[in-house]
């Protein structure tokens, strides 16, 4: 019976998997947005005919003049040519396409499934919280670019771009979990109610973690301390918790930005260790037992990767690793949530407790 099941709702999986990677994909263009300042290029927001980047010189340098009204040009850019403009425009109109190519990737097999009847009664709430999901993310998108249209803002604020960012990850996890509910055999799940609890602590820092990796984005808060393991020749950097407030230090301190990051990698680095350990005293058969040294490698991955970040930011962000940074934080989130799905069964008949 359930055998028939996981066959009958694989195209379903199969479809939502493929949303997984979409997503990714889109985060990871939001990050080479906001790092090449690309964010405000594009000051107009038409779902359909902005699909289309300018066609001809005339449409160009009218974007241009746009452009040039907001504040961004006025103070940061003003040595910007035509050329300039259309190497940051680039981005967000690519960042802004893919959002439409999902849209369409996930609007038309779902028409499609509906008319087969691939999608069950169980399917319709989650499909419905999917796309509000989905229109939310592109809400708070155009929202956040539009707060930076005007005479005074020089870029969008990093707290709007953490919201943004955030919702983007809640979207990315629920369509996993979605996808794994339909996926995976009952036999894979197993009743690890301690490991389950360390998992769910994991990711509320995980979510903190990357909540402070888009302040580091959006302030560019890696040129404030190019230096490793120290911060500027010092383990209690001066000039932290200097800002006039908590909440001013802890959100707009570009050297309590960065402190605080790196003491949250420490920690969750430690607590993955512990999760390694109690994960391999699960059963040898189980598929927790079998991935169990994938968040490991990834949590180590990243730290190896934000190191790379920071001492290469003397002068500018390095693209490359700071985009493989997010990336490898992505990964490490869904590996946590694929966890947490697979440690999430029912405790057995005869009371017996797991890990």
């Amino acid at each position: 019976m359930e055998k028939n099941a996981l066959q009958q709702h694989r195209p379903v999986a199969i479809w939502l998997f493929i949303g997984v990677g979409m997503i990714i994909i889109q985060v990871l263009l939001g990050g080479i947005t906001r790092l090449t300042g690309s964010g405000l290029s594009i000051t107009e927001w038409q779902p359909i005919l902005g699909a289309l980047p300018p066609m001809n010189q005339q449409a160009w340098q009218e974007a241009f003049d746009k452009y040039k009204e907001i504040a961004q040009y006025q103070y940061v850019n003003s040595h910007f040519t035509l050329s300039d403009f259309k190497a940051i425009y680039f981005w967000e109109w690519l960042h802004r396409d893919w959002a439409r190519l999902m849209g369409i990737v996930f609007a038309i097999p779902f028409i499609y499934f509906v008319i087969r009847k691939k999608i069950d009664n169980s399917m319709v709430r989650p499909m419905i919280i999917l796309f509000l999901l989905g229109a939310l993310q592109g809400a708070i998108g155009w929202i956040m670019v539009q707060s930076g249209l005007n005479e005074e803002n020089l870029y969008v604020s990093h707290i709007r771009l953490a919201v943004h960012f955030i919702a983007a990850l809640l979207l990315l996890c629920y369509v996993l979990w979605f996808a794994l509910k339909l996926a995976t055999p009952a036999r894979d799940i197993s009743y690890a109610p301690s490991l389950r609890r360390l998992n769910i602590w994991l990711l509320v820092l995980l979510t903190l973690q990357l909540v402070y990796g888009a302040f580091m984005a959006g302030l560019h808060a890696a040129l404030a301390a190019s230096t490793w393991p120290d911060i500027n020749g010092m383990w209690w950097p001066s000039g932290m918790f200097r800002q006039g407030g908590f909440w001013e230090d802890i959100a707009h301190n570009q050297v309590t930005i960065q402190f605080i990051h790196r003491g949250l990698a420490y920690l969750i680095t430690i607590l993955v260790g512990i999760w390694w350990w109690k994960a391999a005293q699960t059963p040898v058969y189980s598929r927790l037992h079998r991935i169990r040294y994938l968040p490991l490698l990834l949590v180590l991955l990243q730290v190896l990767l934000g190191v790379l970040t920071i001492i290469n930011s003397q002068v500018s962000i390095p693209l490359l690793p700071a985009i493989l940074h997010q990336f490898t934080g992505m990964l490490l989130l869904l590996a946590f949530v694929w966890s947490l799905f697979l440690s999430s069964g029912k405790a057995p008949a005869s009371g017996r407790t797991g890990n």
